[in-house]
C-alpha cells in the first residue's frame, strides 16, 4: 500500500484534508501493532473543520490543521485510561483531562489519529512489546542486506508507534518522549528527523513518567521544519530560528566513546556527511571530550524514579510485567536517599563543567547511534543480545538527557541504503541554535 504521506508538510500538496485522514485511518487499520486505539471521529472532524475555513476564506489556527498526528500511549487523553504499552494499568480510571501537550495540538487543529504503541513504560530504546506486538521498521522492509535480508527489523524505542505512524505515512508527525534517547532512536533508525527539547521547555504534566528528572516531550517528523512547527505548537512558545549558513560554524566531533563500536556502515554514512559538511565550509572539529563520557556516571536517575512510581504495582502485579522492563525498573531499589542525592549533586557539577567545555562550539556533532536497526527476532530470542543492542542504542543520545541538553536527530544515510542519523546536540536553552544549524546540516546533506 502507498503511503499516504510521504513528504515533510510545506510540501504536502493537499486538495482536502478528509480525503488524507480517510487514506491515514485505512492504512493504519490495516497496520498492525502501531496504535492501540484510533480516533476516527475525532480526526475526521479536525480535517472537516479545517476543510470548511479554507473553503471560506478563513484562515487556518496553525499549519498543522486537520492534518493527523499520533500521540505516543503515555499521555493523557481524555476519556480514556492511559496503559503506556503495558497490560498492569488495564484498570486505571479513565483521564479526566488531556496533557496539556495533547490540549495544545488539538487547539492548534490538529487531527489526532490515535495512541501509539511503545515499548512498555518507556524502558528501552529497541521498541519491543509483548503484549500488544512490535510493528515492523517500514524504512528497512526493502533494504536489508546480507543474511539477515528481508528480516522485520526493530524500529527502534520507546516511542516505535510513533516513529513507525510517521515512516509508514500515517500521519505528519508522532508526539513521543525522550528520556535517554525515546525520539531520537526510533527517529535515526527509520530514517526520520527527532527533536529532544530542553526539558524545562515542554509540560510533561498527564504523562506517565519513567524520569522525573530526565523525560522530554517532543516529536518526530519529517523534517527539522516539521519539528520546529511541532515545538512552538507543545510547548506554547515559537522559538526564533535565526538563519545560520554552514560556512564558518565550528562543529566539533567528541571521539571519546561517541565514536567507538560503529557499525560499518554507520561509520562510512557519517564520514560521508563529515565530508559534505566540510565542503560547505564548516569547520569540524575532532576533540576526544572524555568529560562527556562521564554521563555514564549518571545513569541510575531512570532506576531510581522509575522504582519510586512503579514500587507498589510491581508488588501486586510483576507478572503482568514485561520481565526486561521489571528487571531494570528494580535496579532502583537499591539507590539510597543520599546516594540519590549525591546523585543530582555531581550531576549538576557536571553540567556547569560541561557547559564551559562546550562554549568555544557552535554544536557537537555525532552518529545518533552506533548500528543499523536489528532484526527484531534476534533480540527476542536473546536477552544477552536484547540489553547489549539496547546499552548500544541508549548510549550516545543519553548523554544529551543527562546533560540537560537538546538535541535533533536528523538522516544521513545514502539514498537507498539502512538509516542512519547524525545527531546535533547542545547544552540546556541552545534549541534554537540547535535547530538552525540541524536545518543547515539537512539542506547541505539533502
Amino acid at each position: 500500500m502507498h503511503p499516504p504521506i510521504s513528504t515533510p508538510i510545506a510540501e504536502l500538496q493537499l486538495t482536502s484534508r478528509r480525503t488524507l485522514i480517510d487514506l491515514c485511518l485505512a492504512t493504519a487499520e490495516a497496520s498492525t501493532s502501531v496504535f492501540t486505539h484510533l480516533y476516527p471521529a475525532v480526526a475526521r472532524l479536525a480535517a472537516d473543520q479545517a476543510d470548511a475555513l479554507l473553503a471560506a476564506g478563513g484562515s487556518l489556527p496553525s499549519r498543522l490543521a486537520g492534518l493527523p498526528v499520533s500521540i505516543k500511549d503515555l499521555l493523557d487523553v481524555a476519556g480514556e485510561p492511559t496503559q503506556a504499552g503495558s497490560v498492569v494499568l488495564h484498570d486505571r480510571p479513565p483521564a479526566l483531562c488531556d496533557a496539556p501537550v495533547v490540549a495544545r495540538l488539538r487547539a492548534a487543529g490538529a487531527a489526532i489519529l490515535g495512541k501509539t504503541n511503545m515499548t512498555e513504560f518507556a524502558y528501552s530504546g529497541v521498541g519491543l512489546n509483548p503484549h500488544y506486538g512490535t510493528a515492523a521498521n517500514p524504512a528497512t522492509a526493502h533494504l536489508a542486506g546480507g543474511p539477515s535480508a528481508g528480516l522485520p527489523r526493530i524500529p527502534g524505542g520507546s516511542s516505535s508507534g510513533a516513529a513507525v505512524s510517521v515512516a509508514a505515512g500515517m500521519c505528519v508527525a508522532g508526539i513521543g518522549s525522550d528520556t535517554g534517547g525515546s525520539i531520537r532512536i526510533p527517529a535515526a533508525l527509520c530514517g526520520l528527523v527527532g527533536f529532544k527539547p530542553t526539558a524545562r521547555r515542554v509540560p510533561t504534566t498527564g504523562a506517565i513518567p519513567l524520569s522525573t528528572t530526565l523525560d522530554t516531550i517532543c516529536a518526530l517528523s519529517r523534517s527539522v521544519d516539521d519539528c520546529i512547527l511541532l515545538d512552538s505548537i507543545i510547548a506554547d512558545t515559537a522559538l526564533r530560528i535565526p538563519a545560520l549558513p554552514l560556512a564558518g560554524l565550528r562543529l566539533a566531533v567528541p571521539g571519546t566513546l561517541m565514536l567507538d563500536d560503529l557499525d560499518p556502515h554507520v561509520a562510512a554514512s557519517f564520514a560521508a556527511a563529515l565530508g559534505r559538511l566540510s565542503n560547505a565550509g564548516a569547520h569540524v572539529v575532532d576533540c576526544a571530550l572524555p568529560e562527556l563520557a562521564e554521563c555514564q556516571a549518571f545513569g541510575f536517575f531512570s532506576s531510581a524514579e522509575a522504582f519510586a512510581w512503579h514500587r507498589t504495582l510491581l508488588a501486586q502485579r510483576e507478572a503482568g510485567y514485561d520481565p526486561r522492563v521489571a528487571k531494570r525498573i528494580r535496579l532502583g531499589a537499591s539507590i539510597s536517599a543520599a546516594d540519590y542525592i549525591d546523585l543530582h549533586a555531581a550531576r549538576n557539577a557536571w553540567i556547569t563543567r560541561m557547559e564551559g567545555l562546550l562554549a568555544p562550539y557552535d554544536a557537537l556533532i555525532m552518529p545518533t547511534v552506533p548500528i543499523v536497526a536489528p532484526p527484531i527476532a534476534a533480540l527476542e530470542a536473546s536477552e544477552a543480545e536484547f540489553f547489549r543492542n539496547n546499552n548500544l542504542l541508549l548510549r550516545n543520545t543519553a548523554a544529551f538527557n543527562l546533560l540537560d541538553g537538546c538535541a535533533v536527530s536528523l538522516p544521513c544515510q545514502a539514498e537507498g541504503s539502512m538509516p542512519v542519523g547524525l545527531m546535533v546536540a547542545g547544552p540546556a536553552l541552545a534549541d534554537a541554535r540547535i535547530l538552525a544549524i540541524a536545518r543547515a546540516i539537512e539542506a547541505a546533506l539533502r
